[in-house]
């Protein structure tokens, strides 16, 4: 399974209902696990960004649960792919 790291901005919405935001991450957990994927861990951040996700799934997984909780309305995301230090050891081995 790859990791996922999505950094999660609330959107005009998502911040007038903030109250709500523990329980719609719980939904959402909930949800991704329906779908596939597991979520390994999460943090509300000051900053950039409002929250972080770290998600391990399949590809498949990993979009079909951000896609829904994007569509919900409440949220923006942006996704990166992580790779641990082992799987980096991996590819850069493989270089000439």
């Amino acid at each position: 399974m790859a990791t996922f790291i999505t950094l999660i901005n609330f959107t005009d919405q998502g911040i007038r209902n903030i109250k709500e935001s523990p329980n719609r991450y719980e939904a959402f957990k909930t949800m991704a696990e329906k779908a596939g994927a597991q979520v390994k861990g999460v943090f509300y951040t000051m900053g950039g960004h409002d929250m972080v996700i770290i998600l391990e799934a399949n590809d498949e997984a990993a979009m079909t649960a951000l896609l829904k909780v994007g569509s919900l309305g409440n949220v923006r995301t942006e996704t990166l792919r992580g790779f641990s230090l082992e799987e980096m050891k991996k590819i850069v081995s493989k270089l000439p």
